[in-house]
């Protein structure tokens, strides 16, 4: 499947400085699956700042084949609210939880949503990827996701970089110039006593962002 353009739903990009200003954090919310539309349309109706990234691909049947707009993380809303004023999400139709970590609702950080929101905006092409953990990392330099880090998956004429969400276990793959992104330093890790090592093509455990950011 070929990355399409990718768009979001965010119907009220006019509170984020606002949202910011009053100590709100943005957080991510799994909900029921192909209920992800619905769900942020609510948000927006009960003024709640709501960010859910669309792709958009083309599917095809026997007789006919249809372009179709796709929740590119999907099963996940984000939303920035205070913690507090978080029963008023889960009052939502739809919506099953907050993504916890040592049970509370794990805040994600600021710059990166911003980057990613700014990015999939622009009109960066990309779709859902497998949540791997193979890959050199890097950095995004300049362009549209300026600040993000990230994972190597090819280099040709355009770079194709694995970006994560490791609090949601989901992934997805962009296309950028090799120009805009340099290598990063791998990660230093270190096995505990007796653990197991993890099948690559499992899912990543649950927790924050990646190597302190998007990954």
């Amino acid at each position: 499947m070929v990355p399409q353009t990718c768009e979001a739903l965010n119907v009220n990009p006019g509170v984020e400085s606002l949202g910011h200003l009053a100590g709100q954090q943005w957080y991510a919310v799994y909900t029921c699956a192909h209920h992800e539309k619905k769900i942020a349309e609510e948000f927006t109706r009960r003024s709640i700042e709501q960010f859910l990234p669309l792709y958009e691909t083309v599917r095809r049947w026997k007789d006919r084949k249809m372009r179709l707009q796709l929740p590119l993380f999907p099963s996940y809303v984000f939303v920035r609210v205070d913690l507090p004023e978080r029963l008023k999400i889960l009052q939502v139709p739809g919506v099953v939880r907050f993504v916890s970590f040592n049970g509370k609702p794990a805040a994600l950080p600021e710059g990166e949503m911003l980057a990613l929101r700014r990015g999939l905006n622009s009109g960066l092409r990309a779709e859902p990827h497998a949540h791997i953990e193979i890959g050199h990392p890097v950095r995004v330099k300049s362009g549209p996701l300026c600040g993000l880090s990230g994972k190597l998956l090819r280099r040709k004429d355009n770079c194709r970089i694995i970006i994560s969400v490791d609090s949601i276990s989901r992934s997805i793959v962009c296309e950028v110039s090799p120009d805009d992104i340099e290598l990063g330093r791998p990660a230093l890790t270190t096995p505990r006593p007796g653990a197991r090592e993890v099948p690559r093509n499992r899912q990543a455990i649950p927790g924050a962002f990646s190597g302190g950011g998007v990954v």
